[in-house]
């Protein structure tokens, strides 16, 4: 949650419209509120709801947006500012000493940059850690069986793990938080998604965009100014279990042919062997479920896959699953 993922960061390509929108028109919530809110909430009804100014504010920024901001999130500066200097020292390196801990098929953690190519296309190179050291997930959607991931951490800069790891556990408090809030804000129990994380997925990702000589090929978004408020994204998983309530909303990243970017998503995933379909709740006969059950274990593995090779069919998308009229 530098920038932070409810579910799962999706690939670009595969939506057919794209608004390109400055993240200060991104609505900016205020969470000083949140847990004193959610403590006072044990007895709560979707009856309720509109009594809560915070749990209707986020629900209509899921539902109009698939953005918003938040301040007073309660990760703490330092940690922040310690991943990001760590991270920056790490990318700093030669290319010899980042491929030390490159990431391939068989353990998808540590070190990746991207061709660079005369198409440009994706200009970036990254660094992924989980957050849960060691992880259970499956690498290949045809072998579901969990494999045991661990992370792989470079010599040099020495304080890289111990920044991911605390600015991972803060990050990770604040998604909690956050799954309460917006299952609040469709009507559901505060704990009504909390147990499908209970053996999570979570993981983050260092960004790092080198300057692009060639900046209008390279993929982005809009411009936009670090006011000190963490972007909330609402994922694939969200939309299917609000039954497209919430839309997950394509996004981009605007790289600079003068200076580089750094950005640290989370990405807060549940458990491999979760299956993902509209909350029963939500879902009746004026409004039936629009999409079919389907394995996040598979999903992302599947997803994965086509990191290290080139498949002969289309990235598998949540748009796979959508039940036919």
């Amino acid at each position: 949650m530098g920038e932070i993922d409810p579910a799962f960061i999706q690939d670009i390509e595969h939506r057919p419209k794209l608004t390109i929108t400055e993240t200060q028109q991104i609505p900016l919530v205020d969470l000083s509120s949140v847990s004193s809110l959610l403590d006072s909430l044990s007895d709560y009804n979707d009856s309720n709801i509109d009594q809560y100014a915070l749990i209707a504010e986020i629900g209509d920024a899921c539902q109009k947006w698939g953005f918003f901001q938040v301040i007073n999130h309660g990760v703490p500066f330092e940690k922040i500012e310690k991943i990001d200097l760590a991270a920056r020292k790490f990318f700093s390196l030669s290319m010899e000493e980042k491929r030390k801990v490159r990431r391939d098929e068989a353990n998808p953690l540590g070190y990746y940059e991207s061709e660079h190519t005369k198409n440009v296309r994706d200009w970036k190179e990254v660094f992924d850690c989980v957050v849960r050291d060691p992880a259970f997930f499956p690498v290949s959607p045809d072998d579901l069986r969990p494999k045991r991931l661990i992370n792989q951490w470079p010599d040099y800069p020495p304080e890289l793990r111990e920044a991911c790891q605390e600015y991972g556990r803060e990050v990770e408090k604040l998604a909690f938080k956050l799954l309460e809030l917006i299952a609040l804000s469709l009507g559901v129990a505060a704990d009504k998604l909390r147990v499908f994380f209970k053996e999570n997925t979570n993981f983050m990702r260092l960004n790092h965009y080198p300057p692009c000589p060639s900046p209008h090929l390279a993929l982005g978004v809009g411009r936009h100014k670090d006011s000190g408020a963490l972007i909330i994204n609402v994922g694939d998983i969200i939309q299917v279990w609000s039954n497209d309530k919430y839309e997950s909303v394509e996004h981009r990243v605007m790289v600079n042919s003068d200076r580089d970017r750094l950005s640290i998503p989370f990405f807060f995933n549940p458990a491999h062997y979760v299956m993902v379909e509209p909350l029963e709740e939500l879902v009746n006969e004026q409004n039936p479920a629009k999409y079919e059950s389907y394995s996040w274990g598979k999903f992302v593995a599947a997803r994965k896959k086509s990191n290290f090779k080139k498949l002969d069919v289309e990235n598998v998308q949540i748009s796979n699953f959508r039940v036919s009229k």
